[in-house]
């Protein structure tokens, strides 16, 4: 099965157009740009799990896969993968649209880890899932 023929795994969470000023030497974005919009769509995701503020403290097994080019439509996907008391492990996918109408590409993936916490910067405990808003698990009606 090719990548295009793979559906993404989670929910979009983000989507943004690769510009201009995003680009590195060779032409294609940066991969820093692309790192920091999946860090902003598993912080979107983490911080509605843990119903508090979060902070990213790891990423693990990041993959780039393919290059984001100019004037792609770049969709993040955010899954939750697993939850600890104060942690919680998100997978993310970051796609794009080629040329904004072109076929889909998954570009990068990565697992990101995020610890809760409270006003003070503590960590805090993450709430049972049970406890949770319905937007949380069954998608963004709501937001």
């Amino acid at each position: 099965m090719s990548n295009t023929e793979v559906k993404a795994k989670g929910r979009l969470t983000t989507r943004t157009v690769a510009m201009p000023a995003d680009t590195n030497p060779a032409g294609d974005i940066f991969g820093g740009w692309v790192v920091s919009q999946m860090d902003i769509a598993a912080g979107i995701c983490a911080g509605q799990r843990a119903q508090s503020r979060v902070v990213t403290v790891a990423l693990d097994g990041m993959s780039f896969i393919r290059p984001v080019k100019v004037g792609d439509i770049l969709g993040v996907y955010t899954q939750v993968e697993s939850v600890g008391r104060t942690s919680m492990n998100i997978m993310v996918e970051a796609w794009v649209r080629r040329g904004r109408i072109g076929h889909r590409e998954k570009v990068t993936e990565g697992l990101f880890k995020f610890v809760a916490i409270d006003e003070s910067g503590h960590s805090t405990p993450i709430p049972n899932e049970e406890d949770l808003p319905d937007y949380v698990t069954h998608g963004f009606e709501e937001f």
